[in-house]
């Protein structure tokens, strides 16, 4: 079985689209956002990052026909007890901008000791809309939330995602070094071992 050209990724997110497009360009295979073929958002009504991945994959492949990806991450900060986890994207209001997080998550850790978080990304892919056994992998990125913004490149959190190791924010990080060690690059390099395995 070859792999296949054409992938729908269950997102609009153009940050996360980029890191794809660059991820999977190696293998040769077109990621395209479900946007560009009218698919619709679904609601997340899952309790849990893999709840969320499989509902968006699920229904994006059904609209489609196309083999879909569906990426379910946020951050987990441990002060907040978890949060904002699977309302990342949405920590502060529905139509939050990612200012509108930072600003959010920076005001509940303010007077706060513990600024321990780590990213989490849970990645399915569906062959199809009624796939019974779909590819699932995970990765996890620890660092620590900044008392400030620092670094203009990333998206979301990035800014004030501290990494101890680089001693700089994900937002400072060049690019191939953040799909390297990144919670969504080790996903995605998870994953790209089982589809190698799937589709060899």
């Amino acid at each position: 079985m070859a792999f296949p050209k054409k992938i729908v990724l269950a997102s609009g997110n153009k940050g996360k689209l980029r890191e794809f497009e660059n991820l999977f360009a190696e293998l040769g295979v077109e990621i395209v956002p479900q946007s560009v073929l009218g698919v619709s958002d679904v609601p997340e009504t899952g309790t849990t990052f893999v709840e969320n991945a499989i509902i968006k994959a699920r229904h994006a492949a059904r609209e489609t026909g196309l083999p879909a990806i569906a990426d379910d991450s946020g951050i987990v900060v441990e002060a907040l007890g978890g949060a904002p986890g699977i309302y990342s994207a949405r920590f502060a209001g529905e139509n939050a901008s990612d200012q509108d997080n930072i600003d959010l998550l920076l005001e509940r850790l303010e007077g706060e000791s513990n600024r321990n978080a780590y990213f989490f990304c849970l990645l399915v892919m569906m062959r199809d809309g009624d796939d019974p056994v779909p590819l699932i992998s995970e990765g996890k990125w620890h660092g620590s939330i900044t008392q400030r913004q620092e670094g203009d490149a990333g998206f979301g959190y990035d800014p004030v995602f501290y990494v101890e190791q680089h001693t700089c924010t994900a937002a400072q990080l060049d690019k191939t070094e953040k799909n390297h060690i990144s919670h969504r690059g080790q996903a995605l390099n998870a994953l790209m071992k089982q589809m190698r395995q799937l589709f060899a």
